[in-house]
């Protein structure tokens, strides 16, 4: 007996959806990071149960908490890390969102690709939604729908969940880097406390370690400021 057979005529089959979001792509320290979380589509209320959110709209405590339970109800789901030097490596060859925007796009799609939906939803990176949509879905071997808008992880429970396992993991490896490196607060340039680790950084080495994003103006900048007051010298 088909599995269709054991569902009451008319009855609606459940869906494969997904969920596509990021976390880290505009500081300068450590990696950015995608996640995907796939789940049937009758599942939604149970994150709705969560009170999933947006990752920003959380507690590091919580996200923490909600991360087990997600992937508690997830079918599956993928994370793909993209380094300091992944993404210096594509923006140095272009101009620097338009770059970012196709490396996310790709990343997107291999998540997509492991987890195989028959919908999914994203998070737009790209300023025009659709084309960012229509990027991931050419990068596809397979079909499917694609729903590509902007604040999709407050719109979707299932982008909601992407977010926070990214959120997640981005945490713990910025963590771990603290531990090694010590306090480099934020680690996005706004944070006085991030300028000056950098700024010291390169007064004792000269130039800057593995987790530091080199293509960033603001990294850049910090060098040149630092190579001119050695020639004052």
């Amino acid at each position: 007996m088909s599995l269709r057979c054991l569902f009451k005529r008319g009855a609606k089959l459940p869906k494969l959806i997904a969920g596509v979001d990021d976390a880290g792509r505009g500081p300068i320290i450590g990696p950015l990071i995608i996640a995907g979380v796939l789940i049937n589509d009758d599942q939604i209320p149970l994150l709705k149960s969560l009170r999933v959110k947006d990752s920003k709209q959380l507690s590091p405590q919580r996200r923490e908490k909600l991360a087990e339970e997600i992937k508690k109800i997830a079918i599956k789901y993928e994370i793909i890390e993209l380094s300091p030097a992944e993404i210096d490596k594509v923006v140095l060859t272009g101009k620097k969102l338009y770059k970012l925007n196709l490396l996310e796009a790709k990343a997107m799609a291999e998540v997509i690709k492991k987890l195989k939906p028959e919908t999914a939803y994203v998070d737009a990176s790209d300023t025009v939604a659709e084309r960012f949509g229509s990027q991931i879905k050419e990068m596809l071997p397979f079909s499917l729908t694609i729903v590509s808008e902007h604040k999709a992880d407050v719109t979707y429970p299932v982008v909601s969940a992407a977010s926070i396992l990214a959120k997640v993991r981005r945490d713990e490896i910025v963590a771990k880097l603290r531990e090694k490196y010590g306090d480099f607060g934020s680690g996005y340039m706004a944070d006085p406390k991030t300028k000056v680790f950098l700024v010291n950084w390169i007064k004792q080495h000269g130039s800057y370690p593995d987790f530091v994003r080199k293509s960033w103006k603001p990294a850049a900048k910090i060098i040149a400021e630092a190579e001119d007051k050695q020639s004052r010298l």
